[in-house]
């Protein structure tokens, strides 16, 4: 039960005073009730429930609480039976003592990394909260439930884990001996719909004026990768992008995770599985992406480009399939064509081919920064091209402003893409070009 539902525990509502005040004390993450945990009813409850194997609904919960005070010897109030049934079925259903931090939607990012050091990010860089666990097994068992929740193991055997819960939260735990102390638990927050490209410039992650450019990019038709870091808004801003495809294009999504959300009327999504306990049933991303191409994708988007799915995205940009685009880790820009040659020969291609299929695949890469205050931007907008010895190599083309774009050397380039991509898509964009004119250090 979520915190302000309107359930009833024992006799009072929620919403009542007594409720109030014993939420309020929820919020903190510490025990709500003095004595409880310690004098062992609230495992005593979680042990009734697992033997009873009845659902733990608000009833039932307080039903158990008051069978284990009498076995105690111990009469409880009200208000302990309200403030320790939320706090058990928030263990045995919720999150505990994170479901306020995950309610928050300011709330991007929750971390745990001791039971009393819980951290967020509220887009402002991470924060230490005044939430704690009772102790290193209560963190334990709640990275171990979500994990089961996602339908995937997590034990001594197996000591770690990434997958997506139902609502879309991303979680990552790793157990210890392998994390030193404590369990470390790691939950990435799916917002319930995509930001638009609007709300992306007022909160200046596209400078003013800079969607125009983004526009441009997807009516031309261009495939693309957006770079950056871990938390930079890679997946943010792609599936804000995507929410401008035309209606009329149908969207194949393959990722390892889902975690894009365009807001879009045709979208496919497909989702990698790792291998069961006997090894079998592994779905890779490679298998994803080939799966894709036989579903007539308008737009081919690859969640994450890490390993060798690299070969297959570019074999499928370079047949026809126009507009594609994905995220990749890259500390710059410039360093995307060096990361994707990685890739490439981890997966058995050589340099010399990896470079003339990118050439051929990829126009455009927009990196993303994540500055010290928590702010992520769009940095840089590089155009790619081969270099005397005939390798790809990146070429800025636009560089973040806090007024505009400001053009770099590869601005011409950029045009020269996005006036032939749009006139050979069909798409209208002479009053954008009439717009920007060209030349190095204007702002746009």
């Amino acid at each position: 039960m979520s915190i302000g539902s309107s359930a009833t525990i024992g006799s009072f509502a929620t919403g009542s005073p007594v409720a109030s005040a014993v939420t309020g004390r929820l919020l903190t993450g510490r025990p709500l009730v003095g004595g409880l945990a310690e004098s062992g009813l609230l495992d005593g409850v979680r042990q009734w429930l697992a033997e009873s194997g009845a659902e733990p609904t608000p009833a039932r919960v307080a039903q158990a609480l008051r069978e284990q005070g009498r076995v105690q010897g111990r009469v409880l109030s009200d208000a302990e039976v309200l403030g320790a049934a939320e706090q058990v079925r928030s263990e045995l259903v919720g999150t505990g003592p994170l479901e306020p931090l995950l309610a928050d939607p300011t709330v991007t990012d929750v971390l745990v990394s001791a039971p009393d050091r819980v951290w967020v990010d509220r887009g402002r860089g991470l924060e230490l909260t005044g939430v704690s666990f009772a102790d290193a097994a209560a963190v334990r068992r709640l990275a171990q439930r979500l994990s089961a929740v996602a339908g995937r193991r997590l034990d001594d055997a197996r000591p770690w884990v990434d997958a997506r819960l139902p609502d879309g939260t991303r979680l990552h735990a790793v157990l210890p001996p392998v994390a030193v102390g404590s369990t470390c638990l790691s939950l990435r927050v799916a917002r319930p719909r995509a930001f638009t490209l609007a709300e992306l410039v007022a909160a200046g992650t596209v400078p003013p004026g800079g969607d125009r450019v983004l526009r441009a990019l997807l009516d031309a038709r261009l495939s693309f990768l957006v770079s950056g870091g871990t938390g930079s808004g890679k997946t943010t801003l792609l599936s804000a992008l995507l929410g401008l495809v035309g209606p009329g294009e149908r969207i194949v999504l393959a990722e390892d995770s889902a975690e894009l959300r365009p807001d879009h009327p045709h979208v496919v999504r497909l989702e990698g599985r790792p291998a069961n306990q006997e090894g079998a049933g592994l779905v890779t991303l490679q298998d994803l992406v080939r799966q894709a191409l036989r579903m007539r994708p308008d737009r081919l988007v690859v969640g994450e480009v890490r390993g060798p799915e690299v070969v297959s995205l570019l074999a499928a940009l370079n047949t026809g399939h126009e507009g594609g685009c994905g995220t990749v880790h890259a500390n710059a820009a410039a360093d995307v064509p060096v990361r994707l040659e990685a890739l490439g020969t981890a997966a058995g291609l050589d340099r010399a081919a990896l470079h003339s299929q990118l050439a051929a695949a990829l126009s455009v890469v927009l990196h993303l920064v994540r500055d010290r205050a928590g702010r992520r931007r769009i940095a840089q907008v590089h155009v790619l091209e081969r270099d005397a010895s005939g390798l790809v190599v990146t070429v800025p083309a636009l560089r973040w402003g806090a007024r505009a774009f400001v053009r770099e050397r590869g601005w011409e380039r950029l045009q020269v893409l996005l006036r032939t991509g749009t006139e050979a898509a069909g798409t209208d964009g002479t009053a954008w070009f009439a717009a920007n004119g060209s030349g190095e250090g204007e702002a746009l």
